[in-house]
């Protein structure tokens, strides 16, 4: 038996302003290809299928058609959980018919949950919860964390699981000692929201989404797909991949297959001259989502400007400087910039998050904004 194992598409996804929407369907064009060339049993999506629990109708038109292609048209059952970042009701709409095409969507954990059976592999499906929900559920007050909550659903399994055939557990968690970027929504605090492995020793393999590289964790029966694409520049190194698992009886195999992105998302760095000469920019694919870090010490010129005219997908600049001088304060602020507030925040905010120059038609804008919201509270 053979399945593609892949997670956290994020469909919907706005990094740096920037809409995913274009870059998604081209990967999920490549997965098909594979699907294709790969002609698997199943496909599995380990969660995370949206970016946002109400997500744009582009994203939700995307996933649609991606499924309808996979499941409908190229017959490929299609096994996939809510994520923390989907809405489990919305995504689980409809799954009492879908099951007729062998489309298995989960949403939400109940007591007692079947296991999917395709081609003799059985596949126990944990969609994302919190611990709240898994207490009340099972009526048992000791539970506060994430790790209490899986053990109790994984006892649920256990109590009827068939150990003579494989097994395979579909989850979306932080498994213990797991490497996360900043792509992936802290799921608590405090450690409470981590899973030991041990949990998953019963199972052939764990078939995990949450954390974005596929090299998250090293185990033998435990493994994250990564993220469909890079989704922030702290993904730039890591690897994006989907995995072909095949299972003959108990014996588990695993390759890997890259999905190349209509775009990369890479860091630049250099002096602003080197950076717009040709003998550089000749040799590099212009349209790549970038991340710049100038070395230049001395005033520049709207250089943000200066470097879309050949790099159209800026999306981050920052100084070398700058950078070395947040490591030399620990990275915290001055006790002035505590204080600051009001419109001065607004633009620190602004000039983060845009990367682009505060004018002065923004500041008497936003300043006449914040007036009028202060003197509706007089």
């Amino acid at each position: 038996m053979k399945f593609i194992h892949t997670a956290d598409w994020h469909l919907g996804k706005l990094v740096h302003g920037v809409y995913m929407t274009e870059d998604q369907e081209y990967v999920l064009q490549k997965l098909i290809d594979l699907i294709k060339a790969e002609e698997p049993d199943a496909l599995v999506i380990a969660g995370d299928l949206y970016d946002r629990s109400v997500p744009p109708t582009e994203a939700v038109k995307l996933l649609n058609d991606t499924l309808y292609t996979i499941n409908v048209e190229l017959g490929v059952p299609i096994i996939a959980i809510s994520g923390n970042h989907d809405s489990g009701e919305r995504l689980s709409f409809g799954s009492s018919w879908y099951r007729h095409s062998k489309l298995y969507m989960k949403g939400k954990w109940e007591r007692g949950s079947q296991a999917i059976n395709i081609q003799g592999v059985r596949f126990h499906l944990v969609p994302f919860t919190e611990p709240g929900p898994i207490r009340e559920l099972y009526e048992m007050p000791s539970i506060t964390s994430h790790h209490e909550a899986m053990k109790v659903i994984v006892d649920d399994i256990k109590s009827t699981i068939d150990q003579s055939v494989p097994n395979v557990l579909v989850g979306h968690a932080f498994v213990l000692g797991g490497k996360t970027t900043d792509s992936e929504r802290t799921l608590s605090v405090g450690g409470s929201g981590c899973v030991g492995s041990e949990l998953f020793e019963h199972f052939d393999y764990t078939a995990l989404g949450h954390l974005h590289s596929p090299d998250a964790i090293s185990h033998d029966s435990i493994h994250y797909a990564g993220s469909l694409m890079k989704y922030s520049f702290s993904e730039a190194r890591q690897r994006k991949v989907v995995k072909i698992v095949e299972i003959m009886e108990k014996k588990v195999s695993v390759k890997e297959r890259i999905l190349e992105p209509k775009r990369d998302m890479r860091e630049l760095e250099g002096y602003l001259s080197e950076l717009m000469s040709v003998e550089f920019y000749q040799n590099q694919k212009l349209d790549d989502y970038l991340k710049v870090i100038l070395l230049d010490e001395g005033g520049l010129i709207d250089p943000m400007n200066q470097l879309k005219q050949l790099y159209p997908n800026v999306l981050h600049l920052e100084r070398k400087s700058a950078i070395r001088d947040r490591s030399l304060t620990g990275g915290s602020t001055d006790i002035h910039s505590r204080k600051k507030e009001g419109i001065d925040l607004f633009k620190r905010f602004y000039e983060d998050m845009t990367t682009t120059d505060w004018s002065s038609d923004k500041h008497e804008k936003v300043a006449a904004i914040i007036n009028e919201v202060k003197a509706g509270r007089a």
